[in-house]
């Protein structure tokens, strides 16, 4: 049903594809188009299958590329190589004309045009697949503001795009039992819930303002303000800052670049393991550099959060990488996995040894903490062990960081910069108060457990005797054989028809009922021809699945 409604979506996502050398992938999908994978095959024989993948998405535009990002938080289940084509992933696109632009800002003002702006340039700051920002004049002030506007009809696009992407990874995770270890419906189960949030730019303005209120005592970062009473899910009005974005400045002009590398470490910090709420993607292309010395953290669309225990077992993950702790560093991975009952515990933890002595040989000042941690995960991924999704775009948003602080001040020692703040924050977890919340807590579930255990109980009594109790099996491992038994049905289904119209037809023929064809009945001549059809294509239906 989704082929028929969107097919001519579903052959440009099969020509792209088959362009980037996936015309096997196309056949096996059976999507439509792929008759056509034999004629439309361009391709450059010395790009890697990664980096062709990365460019198929690319093209097809912004719910392929949210995907390959969200997928890119996913070291745990996908290759390194990988991962890193799909960070590459770049959110541009040509600008919309400002006729358009201007149809959808005043769709969303509450007033007119002219009693809410006393200006509006044309050309655009910047141009995204989900917006386009423009600086404007608001008449309250007068106040300089960028204006983010919802490109039209891409949320419907993007609506049909994920469709096709659910059906797709769906055939994918029923067809190649190789696939079903990346659990590609999950994925883009989350693309979804991602991309609707971002096309949300209401909340994009709550949620500026909940990361000004946690980074506005910190020295030399600015988060603009949101103009909530403008805002609203197609339009983000924000305070407008005069800057360079860092992805084209020179760093080298810098004034200060220790300082304000320093300055960018202290707020990631104070996201991340602090208070649990941060940028997910603070790449130099969401930063802007202001008054030569300030950083400015733009576009709040992708957020993460993250609960106090998320928050203390990364704080004991790098601790334990700093001081090369092999034993702590294992307990730390299997407290924030998954991980199965019959893991190698010693096999895990001499690998970790391996990985942490050839890093941690020279030097902390020669460490990047990013490479390292991204070895671990591809370590995990080998051991199936799954970390949460929220820890890994944690994750992300550190080797982001990190990244980023290089870039401004390749000197800097990340792992000392960090040491200090991970000590102070690990500490509080001893202090007084920290462990009497604690302990009340416990206290007050012990209290509560001897009150509710007996009304579980009634409660599931009851329900046996109004017959209501449900027990529910899951069984595990069986898809094949499950497969293997509905091809036996389906060809023994097929044979007792076939062997019913022979019959059939060969009793019509003795009895010469008419019409008469060439001296034989037509009935009896069309079931023979009916199943000569069918058995032949049971045979190669046989034969091609051997």
């Amino acid at each position: 049903m989704k082929a028929l409604m969107n097919i001519g979506r579903f052959k440009e996502i099969a020509s792209a594809f088959v362009k980037y050398g996936f015309a096997d992938v196309v056949r096996l999908l059976d999507l439509p188009g792929h008759r056509m994978a034999d004629r439309i095959m361009d391709v450059d024989p010395d790009l890697t299958p990664y980096q062709r993948f990365r460019m198929a998405l690319d093209e097809l535009g912004p719910t392929f590329v949210k995907f390959g990002q969200v997928m890119s938080l996913h070291a745990d289940l996908l290759p390194g190589p990988l991962i890193q084509e799909l960070q590459k992933l770049q959110d541009d696109a040509a600008p919309v004309d400002v006729a358009s632009i201007k149809m959808v800002i005043r769709d969303n003002l509450a007033s007119s045009w002219d009693e809410v702006f006393l200006s509006f340039d044309e050309r655009p700051l910047a141009a995204a697949s989900l917006s386009q920002v423009h600086r404007a004049v608001l008449r309250e002030g007068p106040t300089a503001v960028a204006v983010k506007v919802q490109r039209p009809d891409i949320e419907t696009k993007i609506v049909t795009d994920l469709g096709i992407l659910k059906a797709i990874a769906e055939r994918m995770h029923e067809r190649i039992s190789e696939m079903q270890i990346y659990e590609l419906p999950r994925l883009v189960a989350l693309v979804e819930k991602t991309l609707m949030r971002e096309l949300d730019f209401f909340r994009e303005a709550r949620y500026v303002q909940i990361a000004r209120s946690h980074l506005a005592d910190l020295e030399g970062v600015h988060v603009p303000e949101a103009y909530l009473h403008l805002c609203t899910p197609q339009l983000l009005v924000m305070e407008y800052i005069d800057g360079e974005s860092l992805r084209t400045l020179d760093v080298k002009g810098l004034q200060d670049p220790a300082a304000m590398a320093r300055n960018g470490l202290h707020a990631t910090v104070r996201q991340l393991f602090e208070v649990g709420f941060f940028h997910a993607d603070p790449h130099p292309g969401n930063l802007m550099i202001s008054g030569g010395d300030t950083i400015v953290m733009l576009d709040w669309g992708m957020v993460g959060r993250l609960t106090p225990e998320d928050r203390n077992e990364m704080v004991d993950m790098i601790d334990a990488i700093s001081e090369k702790e092999s034993r702590r560093l294992v307990d730390t991975l299997l407290r924030m996995t998954a991980a199965p009952s019959d893991i190698d515990r010693r096999a895990l933890e001499r690998d970790v040894i391996d990985i942490l002595d050839a890093h941690l040989v020279a030097s902390l000042f020669e460490l990047r903490l990013g490479k390292l941690i991204m070895e671990i995960t591809d370590l995990l991924r080998r051991y199936h062990l799954q970390i949460p999704t929220d820890l890994f775009m944690m994750i992300k948003a550190l080797l982001t960081a990190e990244a980023t602080v290089q870039r401004i001040y390749p000197e800097m020692d990340i792992v000392t910069e960090l040491q200090p703040h991970l000590k102070r924050i690990a500490a509080q977890r001893f202090r007084p108060g920290f462990l009497w919340r604690g302990l009340r807590t416990t206290v007050l579930k012990l209290a509560a457990a001897p009150t509710r255990f007996p009304q579980r109980i009634g409660d599931i009594v009851e329900k046996m005797e109004q017959g209501r109790l449900q027990i529910g099996f899951e069984h595990r491992n069986l898809e094949g054989l499950q497969s293997t038994f509905e091809k036996i049905f389906s060809r023994l289904t097929m044979g007792v028809i076939l062997g019913a119209l022979i019959i059939g037809s060969s009793l019509i023929i003795t009895t010469g009922i008419p019409p008469i064809i060439l001296g034989y009945p037509a009935l009896g001549l069309a079931g023979y021809l009916v199943s000569a059809v069918l058995g032949l294509w049971v045979v190669f239906d046989i034969l091609r699945n051997r």
